[in-house]
């Protein structure tokens, strides 16, 4: 296989052009993560209220704060689960769509005119720019 065709490996082929969809490798659903949420807070809070019966009473107060720190926890993972890049490439256009936390930026490049930079020291791998606009 030549070394051309090696670049389009992971790409999409259509009459359009060319796209590559980047996304997250989650082990984990949303919705599977809010039913090991609810499996865990109904065990811990069981465990917690056998606890409290035996008259440890400090027992039920401290699961609840680490089940509501868990739940922040898993509610951040959850909002980034989904995150996704789109690049398209044809018709004289590389196109960008960036969805993170559920907002959507998209940036469009006229293709003969377009600049990949990499940035050191930040938190992006590179940069597109291009007719004066940028997409990190």
């Amino acid at each position: 296989m030549n070394q051309a065709r090696n670049a389009f490996c992971l790409a999409t082929h259509s009459a359009e052009g060319v796209h590559w969809s980047l996304c997250r490798n989650c082990s984990v659903t949303p919705r599977q993560l809010v039913a090991i949420y609810l499996l865990l807070c109904t065990t811990s809070l069981a465990v917690a209220g056998l606890f409290w019966f035996q008259g440890a009473t400090l027992v039920l107060p401290f699961a609840v704060v680490e089940l509501v720190a868990v739940g922040v926890a898993f509610g951040v993972y959850a909002r980034h689960a989904a995150d996704r890049e789109r690049i398209s490439c044809g018709r004289g256009l590389l196109v960008i769509e960036q969805e993170r936390a559920g907002r959507l930026q998209r940036c469009e490049f006229a293709r003969h005119a377009v600049r990949v930079e990499s940035l050191p020291g930040r938190d992006q791998l590179i940069e597109v720019s291009g007719g004066g606009k940028t997409c990190g």
